[in-house]
């Protein structure tokens, strides 16, 4: 019998996640309904305590770099992702975490899956997704922790952005580099996707140890969400494509820091291999 999978959710755990990317992106493009300027006084809880401050954050930070609101971007979105560095370093030292328990349980999962390869009834079904399951609570290991919270967290940030850029006429027809801040861009979606391709393959090295057809799934995502981000952008303005870029340059080098801090306790613990 070939290992079943103990946690059907786990199958479809990144898979959610591309989906709720996309329906986030969905809303956002929702978002462009909006007209006009947005102030204090703008009705609405999500223009009062999202839009507004992140437009008025935005124009505080080009009028320091006299007017330039490409910069301002640039800037607000390092002070979102230095806002979100303690989360995602505790993310990354659990997965490593997770990593070092994958690694110390293989021996007794596959002794465990070898235990029940020729049996394909029912029952032994049941009873190896039982002794598994078991086995994981013995090294503590949850399978399902996938670790969405910072994409939650970024949605309303973005959902917020795009509205921001909308309604602030100055950011909306100012020229950075090449390109409209207020306008769709053809180059710097691609530049986007590419910058989240590579993310994600570095980031890949803080992920526990998978096996094959996790690795086909995680490979999988890997070319699905830059696609998705990279599609969106096309019709998107460019301000939310700069947004993607210094981000995904940002979190490439997060991700350097995390395996650079934790990749080391992990050798340790696993006897000089990771």
């Amino acid at each position: 019998m070939q290992p079943s999978n103990v946690f059907p959710s786990l199958k479809y755990g990144r898979l959610l996640l591309a989906g709720m990317m996309l329906a986030g992106l969905l809303l956002v493009s929702g978002c462009s309904t909006a007209s006009g300027t947005i102030d204090g006084n703008t009705p609405g809880v999500f223009n009062h305590y999202v839009i507004y401050p992140l437009s008025a954050v935005l124009q505080y930070l080009a009028d320091m770099f006299h007017g330039n609101y490409g910069f301002a971007i640039i800037g607000i979105t390092l002070i979102i992702r230095l806002l979100l560095l303690p989360l995602m370093m505790r993310q990354y030292r659990s997965q490593s975490q997770m990593k070092t328990k994958m690694a110390i349980l293989q021996p007794e999962l596959k002794q465990l899956q070898d235990k029940y390869k020729n049996k394909s009834d029912a029952d032994s079904k049941q009873k190896l997704q039982q002794e598994t399951m078991q086995l994981y609570q013995k090294h503590k290991v949850n399978p399902l922790a996938i670790g969405c919270l910072p994409m939650l967290i970024q949605m309303p940030i973005l959902m917020g952005l795009y509205s921001a850029i909308k309604l602030t006429p100055e950011l909306a027809d100012h020229s950075f580099l090449w390109f409209k801040l207020g306008s769709p861009d053809i180059v710097l979606p691609i530049i986007a996707a590419l910058v989240y391709f590579v993310q994600f393959k570095v980031s890949q090295t803080a992920q526990p140890n998978a096996n094959a057809a996790q690795q086909k799934q995680l490979a999988f995502m890997g070319y699905l969400s830059p696609v998705l981000m990279g599609v969106f952008a096309l019709s998107a303005p460019a301000a939310i494509s700069l947004y993607w870029v210094a981000g995904g340059i940002f979190m490439i080098a997060q991700s350097y820091l995390a395996k650079k801090v934790y990749a080391p306790k992990v050798e340790v613990a696993l006897g000089g291999s990771v």
